[in-house]
């Protein structure tokens, strides 16, 4: 029951579009604790565009700020009431858990989810939408209507005017942080399946929020899925930031071409491109060779190094009768020690397409499978 409890938060708070935002509080109880580390009978955090901004829980009995502005920006008192009004709520919930006579070896979840939006315009102006206000009970809705219950009137607009400050506090935030630590953004070539082709990549990882515009360009067109471009869209990263990654499958030969990837993030003035610097992957082919190369050259050093050793101590042995050989017998202690070659890796640093090289993009993702290029993309140039 715990883990649908679960799914419905995170089914539930997801946004419409890029350009809207949400306020969010979700309270969790349980009927008896469990011993599970970081779950406690008592929950409760706000979310702000999705992104936790405080939490209490019924362990520690305080409300604590989850974001370094809203530390700064509001002082102990706001704190100190926040931690009443939960306690307050973590009571409600145990007498509501309590109603529903659970039983005593089971565990059961009881949340409350409610929250506004606001969607902005094209001048940045934030317009009111619709909130929510729901009930679950171990997965299951309490409402019966088949519409999403909201707030009324009045908290609706009390939770609006808190959202538009808090965008104001953590937008401000998000474009000092935008500015010293922009997105990293890199373009570079893998080996497809067929030999003849590679894959071009442009990854952005690192931003915040999610409306980033991305284009591969090839000698300043911009490529779309006619093109067989792919894209895995925004995905998240850990420490709340996002990456997104697009490709294309274009002709090794189409290498002499100028490709470029640009990155728009408008809300902080951020415009970068990156210029591929036509450093292809090693194919199949190429890489056996040199592998052979390598094996053969591996096999002459230690068989004919201790030849050249044996002559080497034969000169430097003075011989009193020709006759006799004076030359000492050669032992494991006289013949140096020969560092044999390891794995030969690529002359080029490729970087790896399922590794995320920025150091806070460590989620682990699945990409659309790699599609061939596309003819008419290339009947075109």
């Amino acid at each position: 029951m715990l883990y649908l409890a679960i799914y419905f938060v995170l089914v539930s708070i997801k946004t419409a579009s890029s350009e809207t935002h949400s306020l969010i509080y979700i309270y969790t109880g349980l009927s008896r604790p469990v011993n599970l580390s970081g779950i406690h009978e008592f929950i409760a955090m706000s979310l702000l565009d999705n992104r936790e901004i405080d939490y209490y829980d019924s362990s520690e009995q305080k409300k604590v700020p989850k974001q370094k502005w809203m530390k700064e920006k509001f002082n102990q008192e706001y704190w100190d009431n926040g931690t009443e009004y939960l306690k307050e709520e973590e009571k409600q919930f145990k007498i509501l858990i309590d109603q529903k006579k659970p039983k005593s070896n089971e565990t059961h979840v009881l949340q409350w989810m409610h929250g506004c939006k606001g969607e902005e315009d094209e001048k940045g102006i934030l317009k009111f939408k619709p909130g929510l206000d729901i009930y679950n009970y171990d997965g299951n809705y309490f409402h019966a209507s088949s519409e999403v219950p909201r707030m009324d009137a009045h908290n609706e607009k009390e939770c609006f005017d808190w959202m538009k400050k808090f965008l104001v506090y953590s937008t401000a935030d998000l474009k000092n942080a935008s500015v010293t630590s922009p997105p990293d953004v890199l373009m570079f070539a893998t080996r497809a399946k067929e030999e003849a082709n590679i894959v071009l990549t442009c990854l952005a990882t690192g931003f915040y929020p999610k409306n980033i515009t991305m284009e591969i360009k090839r000698n300043g067109r911009v490529l779309s899925a006619e093109d067989g471009l792919v894209s895995t869209g925004v995905r998240p990263n850990d420490e709340d930031t996002y990456q997104r990654r697009d490709h294309v499958e274009i002709l090794r030969t189409d290498s002499a071409a100028n490709y470029t990837c640009k990155i728009v993030h408008k809300k902080f003035s951020i415009y970068i491109e990156k210029i591929w610097d036509r450093i292809l992957p090693l194919n199949d082919a190429t890489g056996a060779t040199i592998g052979g190369v390598v094996g053969v050259l591996v096999f002459l050093i230690v068989l004919c190094v201790p030849g050249v050793i044996v002559l080497f101590m034969r000169k430097q042995t003075p011989q009193e009768n020709p006759s006799v050989s004076l030359t000492p017998a050669i032992s494991s202690e006289l013949i140096p020690l020969i560092n044999l070659p390891g794995a030969v890796s690529s002359p080029r640093e490729i970087p790896n397409p399922q590794r995320t090289p920025h150091p806070s993009s460590r989620s682990s993702m699945s990409y659309p499978p790699i599609k061939t290029y596309n003819k008419t993309f290339y009947s075109s140039i």
